[in-house]
């Protein structure tokens, strides 16, 4: 009986250390479970904490977008204002300098350097020699019209430097381009729609010239390229100053003739590329130039559109300085003025080779503020409009034009 109860006993112990184990098992297991659902618990007081402040964020960041919407349509609106503004005031500049400026200076034929169109009377004796000079009724020009105003703007483009030339041939729709202020390239476009379409200055066609061309001063008319060339070389010194007829589509120069001038002084004191400035229509070919360093005056010279013959030279008594640019329309000169530091250009000083445009007529015409200053300007006759390159806009002035009072 003793062992066996021996063995009761062991058992019982047994039993007894198993049920303890087993029961802090499941205590710690107990306790482990308490404190991931106390983890669980406090992640999901968090997450909704969380959760709550994104959204009162989100409101937040909400009425932010909207009132910021709310100001930038407020700002918009006032810059809109704004512009209306500075457009009323511009008007009302315009309007106030063609009131008070004082009027632009025309200046009359009687200054002829050479006196083709002018004869002393013969019945008349040597002692009044000197006030007797009268004109005869022979007119240089035909054209019978002068500028009145500046009807419209249009801006085409920008392309190419800041200073360069373009215009259309009267006789044609193309037009050339000249960018820079000097290259041996001139290019073609077939209109002007095709120009204002072309990425940029290349999308036209290159025709290489055989000399490189000086000055945004070129002129184009009936498929000739009138341009100044400086140094061409041969027998003709580096200051000699030339121009030059090339034959668009020929591909050759047909005539070559050197200019009036001494020295190679800029045409326009506030363009010094410029050393001379062509102008080409139906009644001749016009060369705007200075003839020495020290003149302080624009001479205008009529050359022959087919031999560059040298017809007739004035003295225009239209300063260099401050000018930026001129054209010719109608037998009359447009010099235009600004200052250093670009503003607001202006035509004040008119020159009429047929002396029909006295001082009470002529013109003061203020340009349209737009970037900086005219590197160029071409008249064309056949549209009666201005194609200028303005710090490398190409920009169309489309012009009222009505008869000179004298006619």
């Amino acid at each position: 009986m003793k062992p066996v109860f021996v063995l009761l006993v062991s058992a019982a112990w047994t039993l007894t250390g198993a049920q303890h184990y087993y029961q802090g098992l499941m205590d710690y297991l107990d306790n482990r479970l308490l404190a991931i659902e106390d983890r669980m618990h406090l992640w999901h007081d968090q997450s909704h904490r969380y959760h709550t402040e994104l959204l009162d964020f989100k409101k937040l960041t909400d009425e932010a977008v909207v009132g910021l919407r709310n100001q930038h349509s407020a700002m918009s609106k006032d810059l809109e204002d704004a512009a209306l503004r500075v457009d009323r005031v511009e008007h009302n500049v315009d309007y106030a300098e063609t009131q008070t400026s004082p009027r632009a200076c025309a200046n009359q034929a009687d200054r002829v350097v050479e006196q083709g169109p002018w004869r002393l009377e013969e019945s008349r004796g040597e002692e009044e020699e000197g006030d007797d000079w009268v004109e005869l009724h022979s007119q240089v020009s035909d054209c019978v019209e002068i500028i009145s105003g500046i009807r419209s703007v249009k801006i085409l483009k920008r392309v190419g430097g800041p200073r360069g030339m373009w215009t259309r041939d009267p006789k044609s729709s193309k037009v050339y381009v000249l960018n820079g202020t000097s290259g041996g390239d001139v290019f073609q476009f077939d209109s002007v729609r095709d120009f204002s379409r072309s990425p940029g200055v290349a999308g036209g066609r290159q025709i290489r010239l055989p000399s490189d061309w000086r000055g945004p001063g070129g002129a184009v008319y009936d498929g000739h390229l009138y341009y100044v060339q400086q140094g061409g070389g041969g027998a003709a010194a580096a200051d000699d100053v030339q121009v030059v007829r090339y034959d668009l589509r020929g591909g050759s120069v047909t005539d070559v003739a050197m200019l009036p001038a001494e020295g190679r002084a800029a045409v326009y004191g506030l363009n010094p590329e410029t050393v001379a400035d062509l102008a080409a229509d139906g009644e001749g070919l016009w060369l705007l130039y200075a003839a020495g360093d020290g003149e302080p005056h624009i001479h205008l010279a009529r050359m022959d559109l087919a031999s560059l013959d040298i017809e007739q030279t004035w003295d225009t008594r239209c300063p260099r300085e401050n000018a930026e640019a001129a054209f010719v329309a109608c037998g009359t000169v447009y010099v235009v003025y600004n200052t250093r530091l670009a503003s607001r250009s202006r035509v004040q000083c008119l020159f009429d080779v047929n002396d029909l445009v006295g001082s009470e007529e002529a013109p003061l015409i203020y340009f349209p503020r737009r970037y900086g200053a005219h590197a160029s300007l071409k008249y064309n006759p056949e549209e009666e409009q201005l194609y200028a390159w303005d710090d490398g806009y190409q920009i169309i002035y489309r012009l009222n034009m009505k008869r000179k009072l004298r006619v």
